[in-house]
């Protein structure tokens, strides 16, 4: 199966999932994997870190940037509608948001249901939603004075943040963290998720 994977920043769980591609893990399981590989990598953003990771390893890099001369919602159909076509172009079989900012709205969501997973860095359904990324997580979740933190991957719905939820990680909140030590902690959780969630997408989207 193709993966397109979406990024906007650094892409250390897509190098998480090209490391996990090397080293044959995402072709173990025979048909439990469907032998995975990582067919290109889209960015809304230029120049990130993220497509060099991407170019290193010989994987197609393309930049999509948001058309910001439309109204949002407008904005979010028209870049979702040119990654659809990328989809289609690679022919993915997957795509994976691996710390992708941007929302994808319409036909991708209809064309790609049941076939579109996100990594966010908390435990959905909490600290969830628009708005709800990166360090606000973090600091949403120390504020609260919860315990518990964690990531979570999880079928992308018409909603945000709100589709059935894959698999879970969780880490303990320490006394005296900060949203930068809360957030190392969990980014390791996350390079293990996602490529966790790859492998055995096949299981995991039929229970």
């Amino acid at each position: 199966m193709n993966i397109l994977v979406l990024v906007s920043g650094n892409g250390s769980n897509l190098q998480a999932l090209i490391d996990a591609e090397k080293s044959g893990r995402c072709s173990e399981g025979g048909r439990e994997s469907g032998g995975m590989r990582i067919a290109a990598v889209v960015s809304d953003k230029a120049g990130v870190f993220a497509l060099q990771r991407a170019n290193n390893a010989g994987i197609p890099a393309i930049t999509e940037t948001p058309d910001k001369s439309l109204p949002r919602e407008e904005r979010q159909r028209e870049l979702s509608d040119r990654i659809l076509r990328i989809a289609g172009k690679y022919n993915a079989g997957l795509i994976v948001l691996a710390g992708f900012l941007s929302i994808l709205r319409g036909n991708i969501v209809k064309a790609y249901s049941g076939r579109i997973i996100n990594l966010h860095p908390s435990l959905l359904p909490d600290f969830g939603g628009e708005g709800m990324y990166g360090d606000r997580v973090h600091r949403a979740v120390l504020a609260s004075g919860k315990k518990e933190s964690g990531c979570t991957v999880h079928l992308v719905d018409g909603g945000t943040d709100t589709g059935p939820v894959l698999l879970q990680r969780r880490v303990p909140v320490l006394p005296g963290d900060s949203a930068e030590s809360l957030a190392a902690r969990i980014h390791r959780e996350e390079h293990i998720a996602i490529v966790d969630a790859v492998i055995r997408f096949p299981e995991l989207s039929a229970l």
